[in-house]
């Protein structure tokens, strides 16, 4: 299992928000490419992604991307690489690259402190198919 999602793009999201489930189901239907595999924050894995980073363990508002052995994004770079990444049309919201960092986290921590109010707290239920997808699922 390990060599499968050393070779992919790792999502680490809050497992708990129905917001997050949304944004984890909207990557799944558009990763043609097969290049995203999931975990959640409170996961053994993404708490372990988390402690051998020195990050914060107990709030799991931020979402992670990582590449094994290259790097790891947050936030607002973390959403710009995954839509980069699914190329097409998403490919073009790399325009919000222009706006600095410090600008779009705000925009996202705006988001993730409503993130709860935002969407009902609903369950994503993958398939067989996309339950390959996610790492301690």
């Amino acid at each position: 299992m390990q060599e499968i999602w050393e070779q992919k793009h790792i999502v680490f999201f809050d497992g708990e928000c129905g917001v997050c489930n949304f944004w984890v189901q909207w990557i799944l239907e558009r990763d043609k490419k097969n290049q995203f595999m999931f975990a959640s924050l409170q996961s053994d894995f993404g708490q372990k992604f988390l402690s051998e980073r020195k990050l914060e363990t107990k709030q799991f508002n931020t979402l992670y991307l990582w590449k094994p052995h290259q790097y790891y994004l947050v936030k607002s770079k973390a959403v710009l690489k995954i839509a980069s990444l699914l190329g097409g049309i998403y490919k073009t919201l790399v325009i919000g690259k222009l706006i600095p960092t410090f600008i779009s986290d705000k925009v996202y921590d705006k988001i993730s402190e409503n993130r709860m109010k935002l969407s009902a707290q609903k369950c994503f239920l993958p398939d067989q198919q996309q339950k390959k997808k996610f790492i301690e699922v």
